[in-house]
């Protein structure tokens, strides 16, 4: 079993920059890939980006390329998103998931999930 804890959500303007954490502990977190989700409100929970923890392959929606960059620190079994140019379309819950030997981006792949933390993006 793995848990996540995500951490480095607030409030920002637009175009600001904003870290988000994703703490992992539990067995075996080498054969998992983490990915990131985010829902808005009203809105269905969508796919940000993804990281294989051991190859560092990653991924990203289309909305966040170039503007988003996920990373890992193995030391501290921690994954991070780092959000730049931020806009207020990036409002929204965002979550940090676990999947055990895969590689997609499929929502329903992953089957733990940390609590979320609110990222809130003001014009």
């Amino acid at each position: 079993q793995v848990q996540l804890v995500e951490s480095g959500g607030g409030l920002v303007q637009a175009g600001d920059s904003l870290r988000l954490s994703c703490a992992v502990s539990g067995r075996s977190p080498s054969s998992y890939t983490i990915a990131w989700f985010r829902q808005a409100p009203g809105k269905e929970r969508e796919f940000v980006s993804r990281i294989t923890w051991t190859g560092g392959s990653t991924d990203y929606a289309d909305s966040v390329k170039g503007r988003f960059i996920i990373s890992r620190d193995n030391a501290k079994n921690t994954v991070l998103l780092q959000m730049n140019s931020l806009k207020p379309e990036d409002t929204a819950v965002y979550y940090c998931a676990s999947a055990k030997y895969y590689s997609g981006t499929y929502l329903g792949a992953f089957y733990h999930w940390g609590q979320g933390t609110q990222v809130t993006v003001s014009s």
